[in-house]
């Protein structure tokens, strides 16, 4: 598969797509169903179906009976961390294993011509982006997911939280299913602000962006607060009218979720023809620029704040005047408090 069909790549070997991202077309004004009709594949293929089912999986093979949930046991929920830790281990594993230990497909459709793995930096544990993402992933990450989900589930069986049956209630379950993601790019979003502020980002959220050039081990490679913060989107279900499985796959979402945006590569090669889109290059930009994308282009926020960067030269030059706009304010305070201090 030739990626320059796609593409282009420049003298450091990074690639970019030729097209820049486009947010999604849900809320545009006046609607444009053409638009939306077109797009609504992508809504559910394949990521969002691969989540959902994950959920189902769980509820029906994996979780154990809602009376021995009532209590928290350390039996049940350790059997829950290992479920998830192994689950996590072969997600992850399977495109670590093909797209940076075997390179299946080189460095065709990467965004950063480079591999961690190539590179030793003192920014991780043993100088090792990879074993430095792998330790926090399941010494924090899975910890957190598993505790939030285990309290989660506790409440549901124990009618802490709103637990609508499927029967009864299909309508409202299915609008409350569908909008998960939509649940998910809000809470990202504004958590991704707070934690982008100065104390936040240097004593949390600067562990995440360690990893500027991420591979898939980074996707949940974070601070224990960040992680309580990012996996904690599953909370809004203590109030929403909803169900523990439609709560798991808002989880799933999440835990599982992260992958495509940190994967590295735009598109993922299955077998010589298949390709199957990360649409990972809004977040790649976000950790290659910092202080765009906080949200993933579901919901247009970054448009409506002004951090929005699509990968285009527009976009490129819109930001550097951000910067310029931003830097022109502080040294205009700068000087603005010096004067003050000259007259005291």
């Amino acid at each position: 598969m030739d990626d320059l069909n796609f593409g282009k790549r420049n003298k450091r070997g990074d690639w970019a797509p030729n097209q820049p991202v486009e947010t999604a077309p849900l809320f545009v004004f006046p609607p444009q169903l053409t638009a939306i009709l077109k797009w609504l594949p992508h809504y559910f293929l394949p990521w969002n179906l691969i989540f959902a089912v994950s959920a189902i999986a769980y509820w029906t093979w994996i979780l154990p009976p809602v009376a021995m949930m009532q209590t928290l046991s350390l039996g049940w929920i350790a059997w829950l961390y290992a479920v998830n830790a192994i689950c996590v281990f072969l997600f992850y594993g399977a495109f670590e294993l093909h797209l940076y230990v075997l390179k299946r497909q080189e460095n065709r459709f990467k965004y950063n011509g480079k591999f961690p793995a190539e590179q030793k930096n003192s920014a991780f544990w043993f100088q090792s982006q990879n074993l430095d993402n792998i330790l926090r992933t399941f010494l924090s990450g899975v910890v957190i997911w598993t505790a939030i989900e285990a309290g989660m589930l506790w409440a549901y069986a124990n009618g802490y939280a709103p637990w609508l049956g499927f029967a009864e209630n299909p309508w409202t379950l299915a609008l409350v299913a569908l909008v998960v993601p939509i649940i998910h790019e809000f809470h990202f979003f504004c958590i991704h602000r707070l934690i982008h502020t100065p104390f936040l980002y240097k004593w949390v959220h600067s562990v995440h962006h360690n990893s500027v050039n991420p591979s898939p081990w980074s996707s949940l490679s974070m601070h224990p607060v960040e992680h309580l913060l990012y996996l904690g989107t599953a909370f809004y279900h203590l109030i929403l009218p909803s169900n523990p499985v439609i709560m798991l796959y808002q989880l799933h979402y999440a835990g599982f979720g992260a992958i495509p945006g940190h994967v590295g590569f735009d598109k993922v090669e299955i077998g010589k023809e298949r390709l199957v889109d990360s649409h990972a290059y809004a977040h790649y930009l976000h950790h290659k620029y910092f202080e765009v994308n906080y949200g993933d282009a579901l919901i247009p926020l970054d448009k409506w704040f002004g951090t929005w960067h699509d990968g285009s030269p527009e976009g490129e030059a819109q930001m550097q005047e951000r910067y310029r706009r931003r830097k022109e304010k502080l040294q205009a305070r700068k000087a603005r408090l010096e004067t003050e201090g000259a007259a005291e």
